[in-house]
């Protein structure tokens, strides 16, 4: 059973994903998470902020979950980013193809503050850093594996908004081609 406060922090997500920070309001995650007015600020005292990067942070959590889960059994990179790649794409296809990088809809599209800057900037890192090590382990050295790891983000990032615009998760799935 989920607590309240993983309850609402998914369910914002799910909506910022769909609809950006600014097209989320709280009484439509307050519907979406079936919960009171009361419990939002109780668990997030600072309203919509807080509850926006505690959304990215589960989103962070699960997409390094699908990392590892993609490279832990790869015979190599290119298996690992293949893998990768179409579990992204399901996952857009889950979705329909209405929703964005789960965690760029939401802080890249928020308050232009710090605080979203810095908790970007730190899970963009850890994407890179774990896809990284994978490809060490998979027999890279430490400088290509880094160099790989930030090309597939910086590619992925962009054929997730060209799959959202084209509303077509094959452009997730044709990335491995482009980048291995």
């Amino acid at each position: 059973m989920t607590d309240t406060r993983t309850k609402l922090a998914i369910e914002a997500g799910f909506l910022f994903q769909q609809k950006g920070y600014h097209g989320v309001g709280l009484a439509e995650v307050l519907e979406r998470a079936g919960v009171p007015k009361g419990s939002l600020y109780h668990h997030f005292p600072n309203g919509k902020a807080d509850l926006a990067l505690a959304a990215a942070e589960i989103a962070a959590r699960e997409v390094l979950r699908i990392i590892d889960a993609s490279f832990d059994e790869a015979d190599d990179y290119t298996d690992g980013v293949t893998t990768f790649c179409y579990k992204l794409a399901k996952y857009f296809d889950i979705h329909e193809g209405k929703i964005g990088c789960p965690v760029s809809a939401t802080l890249h599209g928020g308050p232009d503050n710090a605080a979203f800057r810095e908790a970007l900037s730190g899970i963009f890192a850890r994407w890179m850093d774990r896809i990284s090590d994978h490809a060490q382990r998979l027999g890279q050295s430490p400088d290509e594996a880094s160099s790989a790891a930030k090309r597939l983000f910086l590619s992925l990032e962009g054929s997730w908004t060209l799959a959202r615009a084209r509303s077509d998760s094959n452009v997730i799935r044709e990335l491995p081609a482009l980048v291995c």
